[in-house]
């Protein structure tokens, strides 16, 4: 009898054991609502975990679009480093956030992040008098990515990589059209030579054909199933130069001739990406490409005044632009730069609108399809510094760990590391 109850016994402390080990922590969750003490440095994890070969749930709508990882002490432990919150979870606790996201009624999807995408920034290889919200966030985050210029792009290297941003660039060849305010400056005059230069090496006679080549191979990569990402003067100087092909919309100052008279007529807008029916500004003097730009608008509102608003999406139903848009708040500051956003009118049926500023009829923040891949336009500079000019240090990040303007860059980051899901219909 004794020997039947200690067996009983046993059996009992065995059990408890097993259910004791059930219930130990098995997930990591890292929370990016408003209870994160660092967002930026959050996505920089994320990206860390995916390098490691560990795949991570992306809660879209659950907590200001959550990760979820398997418990590593390592991963605990980085978290800690990088300043990152994070919280343990019992499997029980995950299954039933699972749950929750899974009902259908229920504005919110996971989406499993599997690889680390190999990232590339589109920049010019000499020290230019700006830097870019997008190195600043990625450097911070710890987030690794290369530099590739023109000889790379024409050089066909673009298909090596699944993230491709164009760092604060014009297109059209007009050399961010600085001319009146900057043509004296050693750092304008060196861009110029720069520039000319590698034209000359790689077979072309004006910088402005040069860019033309350019901005094809990157759209030929978008079309095989790249992404492309942009901000300020990328956006609407990227689709310019697509639309004007076979125009020359330079002055003499910028390529040796004068520009098309006949060059506004001769634009093809069924070429451009995102914008249509836009009147280019032939000033060569005035900082200005077209109208698509809505700075001059923004001006007249003033920063305390200045926000754009994110577009609520269905998760379930439209995954792209829902990953595209967590965030821990739908509104978010605005910010200036020589593309501040976007008049709404000039914006193609197709293109997607993310984000708004509905009162000044302009949009911030828009996303598209190329062939089989993708490409996003944000508008603006740096989205902590809202009058970011020439010569204005750099932005410390340290300072705002939590941006929301930032989160939407990292968003893109991350965006071709999600599984591919046949969108539903």
């Amino acid at each position: 009898m004794a020997m039947h109850t200690y067996f009983q016994r046993t059996l009992l402390v065995a059990f408890l054991c097993l259910m004791s080990l059930a219930s130990i922590a098995s997930h990591i969750l890292i929370p990016m609502d408003d209870s994160q003490k660092n967002h930026l440095k959050a996505y920089g994890i994320a990206y860390w975990i995916l390098q490691n070969d560990i795949e991570v749930e992306w809660l879209l709508n659950y907590r200001g679009g959550s990760f979820l990882i398997k418990d590593y002490k390592d991963v605990e432990e980085e978290c800690v480093i990088r300043g990152v919150s994070y919280q343990i979870l019992a499997d029980v606790q995950a299954i039933q956030i699972l749950n929750e996201i899974a009902d259908p009624e229920a504005n919110m999807e996971t989406v499993k992040l599997e690889k680390a995408p190999k990232i590339a920034v589109y920049s010019p290889k000499s020290k230019l008098p700006w830097d870019d919200a997008v190195t600043l966030v990625m450097t911070y985050a710890e987030i690794p990515y290369e530099i590739i210029y023109d000889q790379e792009i024409i050089q066909g290297k673009l298909p090596t990589y699944d993230w491709l941003h164009l760092h604060h660039e014009d297109f059209t060849g007009q050399y961010g059209k600085f001319y009146a305010s900057y043509k004296n400056a050693i750092w304008y005059q060196q861009q110029v030579k720069d520039q000319e230069a590698i034209a000359t090496i790689l077979g072309f006679t004006k910088v402005s054909e040069l860019k033309k080549a350019v901005v094809t191979n990157i759209s030929n990569y978008v079309a095989g199933g790249g992404y492309l990402f942009t901000m300020c003067s990328g956006t609407d100087s990227f689709d310019i130069t697509r639309a004007a092909m076979s125009a020359d919309i330079c002055e003499s100052m910028y390529d040796g001739d004068p520009a098309d008279p006949n060059a506004q007529a001769k634009l093809e807008f069924h070429q451009c990406f995102a914008f249509e029916d836009f009147t280019l500004v032939k000033n060569p003097l005035q900082y200005e490409f077209s109208d698509i730009d809505g700075t001059d608008i923004h001006n007249k509102v003033g920063q305390q005044n200045d926000f754009f608003f994110l577009f609520d999406f269905s998760a379930k139903w439209d995954v792209v632009p829902t990953m595209l848009c967590q965030n821990h708040t739908q509104v978010v500051k605005g910010f200036m730069g020589q593309t501040t956003s976007f008049r709404r009118n000039l914006i193609k049926s197709s293109t997607l609108i993310m984000g708004e500023s509905p009162k000044q009829g302009t949009a911030k923040y828009v996303h598209g399809e190329f062939g089989v891949g993708q490409w996003t336009f944000y508008g603006g500079h740096d989205p902590e510094d809202y009058t970011h000019r020439v010569n204005d240090p750099p932005t410390d990040l340290n300072l705002f760990p939590n941006s929301a303007g930032y989160r939407l860059i990292l968003n893109n980051i991350l965006f071709p590391a999600a599984k591919k899901k046949k969108q539903k219909t």
